[in-house]
């Protein structure tokens, strides 16, 4: 094996632990809310907090690791949100929660763009969009494992140690990463000169200037295409991370179990489309160019997905409404790795800056679906009447 695929196992692994942690609100939330007495508006401000504190430090966290490199920046964010996420087991009221998960956002900002910071100084261009393909496939199965492991826990040792379970998980994946990641092929020992030569001849990188000014970034159209397409991006994504165990179980009726199911689903599929999206990115890089092999995976896999939302939207067979959600997830997640390629192919040796850009703009797409006074259970309940 490859000294960069162990590389990338290991980007696979954080992905997974990401979306474990992240989901984890989710799937305990009725468990939270009798906890707490929290309503669901009251809830909505919990999972806010998160999305803005994300949202604000991703472009900052981006640059640092631009700046200081991945192993640091990566080490510092795992235990940083990990402690947070144990944290989250302690909450005794409202105003507590909120607290915590706003820094338990602020420890996850700049996770994946400083992902993409590994994949470009560790990977051939070519190799970029498949990479990133795993790495966002490995999040859609860190949230379908996430009702299959968490519930469980919570029947056993209650929500609140399911959160320090968590938390313990990422603060081992940190301490090994610190002990075996180097931030470029040439320093880490072990690795092949031959292995060294590919990735140094055919990588998107270079040279090593780690300063990008705010008016390149402004003045980038291209920037700017990516940022408004992760801000609606989030519209729907931020529906499944965070309402669809609401909306499951409290609009549509089904039990736990289904909810489970459903969420599960969902999120495998997503997988699947990970997968798919940035394996066909680069084999349509490869035979029609850098352009075309973006774009057209982007606007096939979003333009499907708003017609399974929509129609998911109307029906009133909760059944098929639960299919066609999951759908939606596999056919949106299409143009995910291909966007924080994307940010590569733009970015270069600023490639964690330009994508902590583009998903702050998502995350504040995240955060404004989030505090949206809007029952996600109204609309089918008034149908049921």
């Amino acid at each position: 094996m490859k000294t960069r695929h162990l590389v990338l196992s290991f980007l696979v692994l954080l992905s997974i632990i990401t979306f474990l942690d992240r989901v984890c609100m989710n799937v305990v939330s009725k468990y939270v809310k009798a906890d707490l007495g929290l309503d669901n508006e009251q809830f909505s401000y919990v999972l806010g907090a998160f999305s803005l504190a994300y949202a604000l430090f991703e472009i900052p966290t981006g640059a640092m690791g631009d700046r200081i490199g991945a192993r640091k920046v990566l080490t510092r964010v795992v235990v940083w949100w990990s402690a947070f996420t144990a944290l989250t087991g302690t909450a005794f009221n409202f105003i507590y929660l909120v607290a915590v998960r706003f820094f338990f956002g602020i420890g996850e900002a700049g996770a994946y763009p400083n992902a993409s910071l590994v994949i470009s100084r560790w990977f051939p261009a070519v190799e970029v969009g498949r990479a990133q393909s795993y790495i966002w496939a490995a999040a859609r199965i860190g949230g379908s494992l996430t009702p299959l492991v968490v519930i469980p826990l919570v029947h056993n040792l209650g929500w609140r140690m399911a959160f320090g379970v968590l938390g313990l998980v990422g603060i081992a994946w940190a301490a090994v990463w610190y002990w075996w990641f180097r931030d470029n092929p040439s320093e880490k020992s072990g690795i092949s000169v031959a292995e060294i030569e590919e990735i140094e001849q055919n990588r998107i990188i270079k040279h090593h200037n780690h300063k990008i000014s705010w008016q390149t970034i402004m003045a980038d159209s291209n920037i700017w295409a990516l940022m408004l397409m992760c801000h609606l991006f989030f519209y729907a994504a931020y529906f499944f991370t965070n309402w669809s165990n609401t909306y499951f179980q409290e609009g549509r009726g089904m039990t736990e179990e289904q909810s489970k199911n459903f969420i599960s689903l969902s999120y495998f599929l997503g997988a699947v489309g990970c997968l798919i999206g940035g394996y066909l990115s680069d084999y349509l890089v490869k035979k029609r160019g850098l352009k075309f092999g973006r774009r057209a995976v982007g606007f096939i896999g979003l333009g499907s997905s708003s017609i399974f939302f929509l129609w998911a939207g109307l029906t009133t067979d909760n059944t098929l409404a639960g299919y066609l959600l999951a759908i939606c997830v596999l056919t949106k997640d299409l143009a995910l790795p291909v966007a924080f390629a994307t940010c590569v192919d733009i970015g270069k040796q600023n490639a964690g800056t330009v994508a902590g850009s583009m998903n702050f703009a998502g995350q504040m797409g995240g955060f404004f679906i989030t505090m949206l006074k809007i029952d996600p259970t109204r609309e089918f309940k008034e149908t049921q009447k």
